[in-house]
């Protein structure tokens, strides 16, 4: 690696780890210089150029004029007279420009400017200087505080030759243009030094809210997410930032809350079973090789518990894979009356102590993962099952609507109470005071309805619950039709 390669590497982690309020000062610093030294540079040369350049112009039509007139007898008849020929060439030379004619022998015949620098001292003064904005056409003199445009054109007339020099002061004040450049510089660089302190302080201002809000992002701890950055007044980017991050943290309380609920409710679940267990193992093992009776109530007890335990864990892992995204969905074209009698015959057979009946099944071709949709309406002929008195009546129905299969699941059992109705899709939810049991009836888990909305989600079904306390349940689940569904 070579040595330049090594220093820029070297300059840019360097610069990397610089915050960025410092990295936005360095780059606006940085363009404004260039954009400074750019417009003092072009300033500067701009006015070099105006003035050399209107200095060629009026040689140019000086000599111009001249050669014209070089042609004229009776101009050049007035050589020898210096005064005719003064008041001559105030109609040929502009103002600034001056005019020396020698003779063949040097000799000074004509003068348009008696004060302006004799030709030997303009001759002596002649440089070669690389000036790159004056033409080539016209010599430069570099006297003390002047400079000047330089040119000498030879002539006959009547066989006597002449020499015409034509000067023009280009700039007198040398010392004002050196000036004005210092002054340039100087101004620059105290503009930057002022740019880059203004633009410091108010990037920092800038950031002002962002410091605030990694301060309150670092005071917030996993054990208490409650704490909210403060929303600025403003309506910009910074306000939509803060309003981002609160509802973030509001979704990762709200899920860290749940989380903890879903932990201790399994928590819970699980260790109702394992105690009853544990418990008719320790009985079984006193009692239970003398005792038929209690070896009996033990294995149906222990049998009981282990097939509660075993429907909560699947539910938990069903859970579990719905949250990562890792339950399969498979979703064909499906005859739901034909799902729906399969659910209705088979619930029938399984509920003899209740009265299941299919009122209505209208048919119509859905989009839908056979498997979960069966465990879906399972869930809700269960649960009606569930919170209904023993000689209790379950109807099932399914009408086609335009666009939608109306699927309802009723129930004349004790119903649920208007405040707990949002509540129960929530997992682990029972509603204790308002769903108690009927003796006899099976255990809950508080995990059926949550899987069935999940199920319902993933099909765009939308549930709708009708219900009083003491008059029963109504769940109504409305399908799209295949024809109507999205692809």
């Amino acid at each position: 690696m070579s040595l330049k390669t090594s220093l820029w590497d070297r300059f840019a982690r360097y610069y990397r780890s610089l915050q960025i309020s410092t990295r936005l000062t360095i780059v606006y610093a940085t363009v404004i210089a260039v954009l400074l030294l750019c417009t003092s540079l072009a300033t500067i040369l701009g006015m070099y150029y105006v003035i050399y350049h209107q200095a060629e112009v009026e040689m140019d039509i000086s000599i111009d004029n001249a050669m014209r007139r070089r042609n004229d007898p009776l101009y050049m008849a007035l050589v020898s007279d210096a005064d005719k020929l003064r008041d001559l060439s105030e109609d040929i030379l502009l103002p600034g420009v001056v005019l020396r004619i020698e003779d063949e022998d040097g000799n000074l015949i004509y003068d348009s400017d008696k004060h302006f620098s004799p030709l030997p001292e303009l001759r002596s003064h002649i440089t070669d200087d690389p000036v790159f904005w004056r033409t080539d056409k016209y010599q430069l003199v570099r006297l003390k505080h002047f400079l000047l445009y330089h040119c000498e054109i030879p002539g006959d007339y009547n066989g006597k030759k002449y020499t015409l020099c034509f000067s023009r002061v280009v700039t007198a004040e040398r010392s004002m243009f050196a000036k004005v450049q210092i002054r340039l510089l100087f101004g620059g660089i105290l503009g930057i030094l002022l740019v880059i302190m203004i633009v410091y302080i108010g990037i920092k201002k800038a950031f002002q809210p962002i410091r605030a809000f990694i301060s309150t992002a670092k005071s917030i701890e996993v054990s208490d997410l409650s704490t909210r950055i403060e929303v600025p007044p403003s309506h910009d980017e910074l306000t939509e930032l803060a309003s981002t991050f609160n509802r973030m943290l509001d979704r990762i309380e709200e899920g860290f809350q749940q989380q903890c609920r879903f932990v201790s409710d399994a928590s819970h679940e699980l260790r109702t079973p394992i105690t009853v267990i544990k418990g008719y193992a320790d009985l079984l093992s006193r009692w239970g090789k003398s005792d038929e009776a209690v070896l009996k109530e033990g294995i149906e007890a222990i049998q009981s518990e282990s097939e509660d335990m075993q429907e909560l864990i699947e539910k938990l892992l069903f859970l579990a894979r719905a949250d990562q995204n890792r339950q399969i969905v498979h979703k064909e074209p499906l005859a739901l009356s034909e799902l729906i009698d399969d659910v209705y015959k088979k619930q029938k057979i399984a509920a003899d102590t209740h009265t299941i009946e299919l009122l209505r099944n209208d048919e119509g071709m859905v989009l839908a993962d056979k498997v979960i949709m069966k465990q879906m309406m399972r869930i809700f002929l269960e649960n009606a099952i569930k919170y209904t008195p023993e000689g209790g009546t379950i109807t099932l129905s399914s009408q086609r609507l335009p666009s939608y299969m109306c699927v309802e699941i009723a129930d004349d059992g004790i119903g649920i109470a208007k405040d707990d109705q949002e509540k129960v899709f929530h997992r682990f939810y029972r509603v204790d005071s308002a769903r108690t049991k009927a003796a006899g009836q099976p255990g809950g888990t508080g995990l059926g309805l949550s899987i069935a909305q999940w199920i319902a989600d993933n099909h765009d079904i939308g549930i709708s619950l009708e219900s009083d306390l003491g008059k029963g349940t109504k769940f109504i689940l409305m399908i799209p039709l295949l024809e109507h569904v999205d692809n």
